[in-house]
């Protein structure tokens, strides 16, 4: 395992991988004494940092991930997420980045994890209709009730990134201390603009998606035949090899498992080993379901890429660029055309 580094300006040292949890529970792994022995597996190995989020699995993620914790809680540094609805047909106010709603939220996982702290609490995307400055305040009350350490946001743009950072100071309100975007060598459209906005600012950066969707593990190869399972399953369409942005994510492999075989590593370690070559990366977020996918993230944690490595997938991956959108935004003035018409 790497050395372990700071999170920000918190003065919290994180593994450089962190475990986590959106596969345990009904959506993934339900097992839940299999799941604790994964998550306990992870923590004998070196990583100190779990991250989990309420609407895993409608909050049973939380509730596996507070059983694991039992008794070691005080050598983890524990992440979880609100703003997404937990039930499908949400009813008013159980959603977003508000006051009303945050204490709420902050209130269950701490239930949930069996826990009176929280060490990072992260706002899970943002909220178009709630002030930033509400959002800062109620996240402010909290560290200082106790309940949370520190905070910040997860998927955030840039521009949204500043304006928070601005309001914070103008309004003698605490600031995010960390981001959480998604990353890889399919997908790296956020060194344009998150990553440095990151770094300036002193932001943790804890990416998440190493594995590209799944494309980057090597399961996906060119004319090779998948069963519709898993991850093919669940968004059978960015699978299609009839789809361009499909054959381009598969020619990209292909280039990829020969950068892999000439440094003698796999795709996958190859993959991990990337997000961490960035100097404003904190910390990268592996999501097995399984003891032996914990295992192959792992596999390669002390490999690190050299400069000739990454200037070959600069030539097939250039900086910046999206292969494909990890997640796209859903600005509502671009789906809203009373926001962009007079």
């Amino acid at each position: 395992m790497l050395p372990y580094r700071r999170l920000g300006g918190t003065g919290i040292s994180v593994s450089p991988y962190t475990l986590g949890t959106m596969m345990f529970g009904s959506i993934g792994n339900g097992d839940h004494d299999d799941a604790v022995r994964i998550i306990h597996s992870a923590l004998d190995r070196g990583i100190n940092f779990v991250d989990t989020a309420d609407m895993y699995s409608a909050g049973e993620s939380e509730v596996i991930v507070g059983k694991a914790l039992q008794g070691r809680r005080d050598a983890v540094v524990l992440a979880t997420k609100g703003h997404f609805p937990l039930d499908d047909d949400p009813a008013p106010n159980t959603s977003g980045n508000s006051r009303r709603y945050l204490i709420r939220a902050v209130e269950a996982s701490l239930r949930r994890l069996g826990t009176d702290y929280i060490d990072l609490y992260q706002v899970h995307r943002p909220d178009w209709d709630t002030d930033i400055e509400e959002t800062l305040g109620v996240l402010t009350d909290l560290v200082r009730e106790g309940k949370i350490r520190a905070f910040g946001s997860s998927t955030f743009p840039a521009h949204e990134i500043v304006h928070a950072d601005q309001v914070a100071r103008e309004r003698n309100l605490m600031r995010f201390r960390t981001e959480q975007p998604p990353y890889n060598i399919l997908d790296r459209g956020i060194e344009a603009d998150v990553l440095p906005v990151a770094e300036r600012l002193g932001l943790g950066v804890l990416t998440w998606s190493p594995l590209g969707f799944g494309f980057l593990t090597g399961r996906y190869r060119k004319g090779v035949s998948v069963e519709n399972a898993g991850r093919s399953a669940l968004r059978p369409a960015w699978f299609d090899p009839s789809d361009p942005t499909t054959a381009r994510k598969l020619d990209v492999v292909e280039q990829l498992v020969e950068v892999a075989d000439g440094i003698g590593a796999t795709l996958p370690e190859l993959a991990m080993a990337f997000p961490l070559a960035h100097r404003a990366v904190t910390s990268v977020i592996i999501g097995p379901r399984t003891m032996t996918q914990l295992d192959a993230a792992l596999a390669g944690a002390d490999l690190v890429l050299d400069d000739a490595t990454l200037d070959r997938i600069d030539e097939i991956v250039a900086p910046g660029e999206r292969v494909y959108n990890a997640a796209p935004p859903t600005y509502p003035w671009l789906v809203d055309s009373a926001r962009r018409r007079r």
